[in-house]
């Protein structure tokens, strides 16, 4: 096993941690925080979300999910029409009912989660009254909780911080004299989670906890002895609730990129007395394994500029990733909201300079956009096409949050993701006429690699 000791990561100067950033409210473009329950549904096991809403919120979600008609998924969306905005019928009878027939349909159910939409804030529909009634006349074998979803209130990603920010109160308290465990927070992909259980444990460090549990009957306690580490960058709500549990919150990079995850899994060995060489020692081979994938990645990307706009809230972190592993160059680095606290670690490590812009006024940015003329737009749904018939190459940001990229493993990729939307468009030419057509590929190559699909 390798020897090599974890090689301290430097920032240059103070990176962007006093920088200056550009603060807009105007018109912006995000989807709501239903998406959340997307991801949500798939990690909780035996919990279900039914949205309080319209027909539009339910082709939202569906249309995300890419379910067939034909499945049975853990969401659902009780429509709100006419009679309710009307006042013809009452709201809350009808949610009951609704309620108690999903219950009856699907006995597997362990939590169930009233998601407030847009229309239900509009008609000041309680629904956490709402959860507290149906909790009581389900429990024990159901809980019920509610959270909003509501594109008044969230963005996008925000739907999972309100989701954990309401199951926090749930959570069991720490026996008496219990040793301090670990909690991971934030929704992993399964092989993720799976992936750092393994490192933890040969680190010595345990018991850990992952927050939200595959099953919603397996909570972890919470408590003064609690550490946890965030593994998503966009759990404000959730992290506040916890603290004020009385759990202690270990400041770090998130885990994207060799970097990022080694300074995130220092932040754990640190804690609990776990030396560097230790660290060293237990993650050399899948560090120097994500390094020599990555090597092959930066020659595709390095000298390349990207431009960020608002979405997910990862993307001061991926700034880091892209800039000090893969040498890419940030035109402008967007967020809708910047946790200065949270991303602290993060901030040090950009570079000196940055461009960094939080909140949202679309024309502008796209102004600035077309100014900066970038390699890549990191972009919403809504803008890519647009950009994209501009000449312009996209990245979708949905697509880094519906796809596993945290850890060693997942590294090569993330850079992936990137690159490929690069190789696509050296692969494409535009004729006099402005069509675009192919350029002849290797032999054996698939046809299908050199379609402008994001």
């Amino acid at each position: 096993m390798s020897t090599a000791t974890v090689i301290p990561i430097q920032a240059v100067s103070r990176g962007c941690s006093d920088a200056p950033v550009l603060k807009e409210r105007g018109q912006r473009e995000v989807f709501c925080g239903l998406t959340g329950i997307i991801w949500l549904h798939r990690k909780i096991q035996d919990a279900f979300f039914l949205v309080v809403g319209s027909r539009t919120c339910a082709h939202l979600i569906q249309s995300a999910a890419g379910v067939m008609i034909f499945a049975e998924p853990r969401f659902a969306t009780a429509i709100i029409d006419e009679r309710d905005l009307a006042g013809l019928a009452d709201c809350n009878e009808e949610l009951d009912r609704v309620v108690t027939r999903l219950i009856q349909r699907r006995p597997e159910i362990k939590l169930l989660f009233l998601v407030g939409s847009c229309p239900s804030e509009v008609i000041k529909l309680d629904l956490s009254r709402a959860a507290q009634r149906l909790s009581t006349s389900f429990n024990p074998s159901v809980r019920v909780l509610n959270y909003s979803g509501s594109g008044i209130e969230t963005t996008f990603t925000q739907g999972e911080d309100a989701c954990l920010a309401s199951l926090v109160p749930s959570l069991p308290a720490p026996t008496p004299h219990a040793p301090a465990e670990l909690m991971v927070v934030g929704t992993l992909a399964d092989v993720v989670e799976d992936q750092f259980a393994r490192v933890f444990k040969q680190l010595g460090i345990g018991p850990v906890r992952f927050f939200p549990p595959r099953q919603a009957t397996d909570l972890p306690p919470v408590g003064p002895h609690t550490r946890f580490l965030l593994a998503q960058p966009f759990l404000a709500d959730t992290a506040a609730a916890l603290e004020a549990r009385g759990a202690q919150r270990l400041a770090a990079p998130f885990p994207l990129g060799v970097e990022g995850t080694t300074a995130w899994l220092q932040a754990a060995a640190r804690a609990f007395g776990v030396s560097d060489q230790t660290l060293a020692d237990v993650t050399a081979p899948a560090r120097e394994r994500a390094t020599a994938a990555l090597a092959r990645q930066r020659a595709q990307l390095a000298g390349k500029t990207i431009f960020f706009f608002p979405d997910s809230q990862l993307e001061i972190p991926l700034a880091r990733f892209l800039s000090r592993e893969l040498g890419m160059s940030l035109a402008e680095v967007g967020t809708p909201y910047l946790h200065r606290s949270h991303l602290a670690d993060e901030l040090a490590l950009l570079p000196e300079g940055t461009l960094l812009s939080e909140g949202q006024d679309v024309e502008k940015q796209l102004d600035r956009c077309r100014a900066a003329q970038p390699d890549i737009v990191v972009c919403g749904l809504g803008l890519a096409n647009p950009l994209e018939a501009e000449g312009m190459t996209t990245k979708w940001a949905i697509e880094l949050v519906f796809t596993p990229i945290q850890g060693y493993e997942q590294a090569p990729d993330l850079a992936e993701l990137f690159a490929r939307p690069l190789v696509r468009r050296t692969r494409l030419s535009v004729s006099p006429t402005g069509a675009r057509t192919a350029t002849p590929l290797p032999a054996g190559a698939a046809r299908t690699e050199a379609l402008p699909c994001n």
